[in-house]
């Protein structure tokens, strides 16, 4: 048998370890995922709960970089103190050790058996957590195939003196061997993996027991790498957890080849050398939690210098008001869902402006700020929207209940007014650009005067909605009729211009009523700020439909929806 074969073998059966471990790690995720997350967050009191908690978690899920993105999470926002985040990967360290601890015994008789009923509890659960237990298990018989397969593989790369010598010469070095596990770890993203195939190598009598050691300390080096690679760049503070457990396994590497010579005379009369492997990293991890776990507040102090919180902008999409701990007090979280609706009101009158700069100047830039006032909208509708979700129904009274129905309704209003100026007047706005083309004086006139008295009806509104006052709502709504009359007016006066035979109408009708048609679309939004208030007060008609002969005849409007409030999914 050839060298190339046999390494080709050794790779197959590791990608299926590592396929294997992702099922387990996916499906368990699928299955407890939020428990997962719950009893994590519950091990926040203190550093020994933060360890065990993380141990169990990694030890559930075969992963200490998955319990690590948890931790980081919690960590990154505030959730989580910076010491038992540490902690916590202390235990996720020794978890992965415990895992590999499990599956280095004999457990071939069980590898049927897991395939068999993963693979009915995944294609007949009907239940998620079923489906996903059923993943974990076929996960499970795939990761102990593939470790007999590893074995085997490895037994008959002893045939092969080239490889023998090849794998002789990369680990005669304690540093090189180290080194090519860590490598072998970052490009596997699991150390599980790399310290099973260790233990295989060690096993088959391929590698000897200095090199074991140093690749089991490489292997926890490279899965502390990733994380520091990968992580987010943004603020430097949402390192400090990876370059903490980077730094905590630097130091274990550097003990252990100190402490090397010592250990292979203590240890070199061991009988089962892939044994010695797995008790060996179960022994490293521990040894590291046992050391760093009573400093980790100094630890922590020191890391916060090192990546101090970076100063950012104000960030116009995350809201502000949506405290929480407000949630217990309906009132006051209604409120402050009204005063983030209140930042949206802003936002639209930032981007009407932005759209009446656009179509005077044809600047893309500005047409680019006003797209991306779109998406802070679309951000603030989504954070109001799961806020209110969260207060209870039971702690509502009627009059709570309405207001906060006012100010969903608001926010869904002004949100779909952000979606016709971004997918519809931006998008004429940017054909007309293309297209150089200039609307003639009366019809850029006629525009701009609606978008001024788009952008005062948008006060209008934003101070209806706070104060309630009957006067302000009736002369809110009355825009309706005014901007229909105006828009009404300017059609009439682009056919004029049209049978006149201006060459700039001509070139711009269809533009040109396609933005009258969004601005009075976009005026009716606004408007349904009056609703809330003039309804309670009897002010609105049942329908737009009056009685004629007997029956129902349609009042002749273009809009002929009722004017008795908003619908749950719009304005009009």
């Amino acid at each position: 048998m050839s060298a190339t074969h046999v390494l080709l073998e050794l790779a197959g059966n590791v990608v299926l370890l590592l396929w294997g471990l992702h099922m387990v790690q996916s499906g368990l995720t699928r299955a407890f995922g939020a428990d997962l997350r719950h009893i994590l967050g519950a091990g926040l009191r203190n550093r020994w709960s933060a360890f065990l908690a993380g141990l169990g978690v990694t030890t559930l899920l075969q992963s200490s970089t998955a319990t690590g993105l948890m931790a980081a999470g919690f960590s990154a926002t505030g959730l989580m103190p910076l010491a038992p985040a540490l902690a916590v990967m202390l235990g996720a360290n020794v978890g992965t050790a415990l895992i590999v601890q499990l599956l280095s015994f004999d457990v071939a008789p069980l590898v049927p058996v897991l395939l068999v009923t993963g693979f009915v509890a995944f294609r007949r659960g009907g239940r998620t957590r079923t489906r996903g237990l059923g993943r974990a298990a076929l996960g499970l018989g795939l990761m102990l195939l593939s470790l007999q397969l590893l074995v085997a593989a490895v037994e008959r790369s002893a045939e092969v003196p080239g490889l023998r010598s090849l794998l002789g010469l990369l680990t005669a070095d304690p540093l090189v061997a180290l080194a090519l596990a860590a490598v072998l770890t970052w490009a596997a993203h699991s150390s599980v993996a790399v310290v099973l195939l260790v233990a295989s190598l060690a096993g088959g009598q391929v590698i000897g027991v200095e090199a074991a050691l140093a690749m089991v300390a490489g292997a926890n080096l490279g899965s502390a790498v990733n994380p520091v690679l990968e992580g987010p760049g943004g603020n430097p503070a949402a390192r400090r957890l990876a370059v903490g457990n980077l730094l905590n396994r630097l130091a274990g590497c550097a003990l252990l080849l100190a402490a090397l010579d010592p250990a292979v005379r203590l240890l070199g009369g061991w009988t089962d050398p892939a044994r010695l492997v797995a008790d060996a990293h179960v022994a490293f991890n521990l040894l590291m939690a046992l050391l760093f776990i009573g400093i980790l507040p100094w630890i922590a102090a020191g890391l916060s210098r090192l990546f101090p919180d970076r100063v950012t902008a104000v960030d116009p999409g995350a809201p502000q008001y949506l405290d929480p701990a407000a949630l217990r007090a309906p009132h006051v979280a209604i409120a402050n869902a009204a005063r983030e609706a209140m930042r949206m009101a802003d936002t639209v009158e930032a981007m009407l402006r932005g759209t009446l700069e656009v179509l005077r100047t044809d600047d893309r830039r500005v047409l680019d700020q006003v797209r991306a006032m779109d998406d802070v909208l679309d951000r603030l509708h989504a954070a109001i929207k799961r806020y209110l979700t969260q207060i209870s129904l039971e702690d509502l009274d009627e009059q709570d209940a309405r207001r906060a129905s006012d100010v969903l309704t608001l926010t869904i209003n002004l949100e779909h007014v952000g979606d016709i100026i971004d997918r519809n007047l931006m998008d004429l706005a940017a054909k007309k650009m293309r297209r150089r083309l200039r609307f003639s004086e009366e019809g850029a006139a006629e525009i701009a005067g609606l978008l001024e008295r788009l952008i005062e009806t948008g006060r209008l509104a934003a101070a209806v909605f706070v104060s309630g006052d009957a006067r302000s709502a009736r002369a809110l709504l009355k825009e309706k009729e005014v901007v229909r009359t105006l828009e009404a007016r300017a059609i009439e006066a682009h056919v004029a211009r049209l049978r006149a035979g201006r060459m700039e109408s001509q070139e711009t009708s269809t533009l040109h009523l396609d933005i009258l048609r969004d601005l009075r679309r976009i005026n009716a939004h606004l408007a349904s700020a009056a609703y809330p208030v003039l309804d309670p007060l009897g002010e609105l008609r049942s329908s737009r439909l009056k009685e004629a002969d007997g029956g129902l005849a349609a009042v002749a409007a273009p809009d002929s929806r009722p004017e008795t409030g908003p619908s749950p999914g719009g304005a009009l």
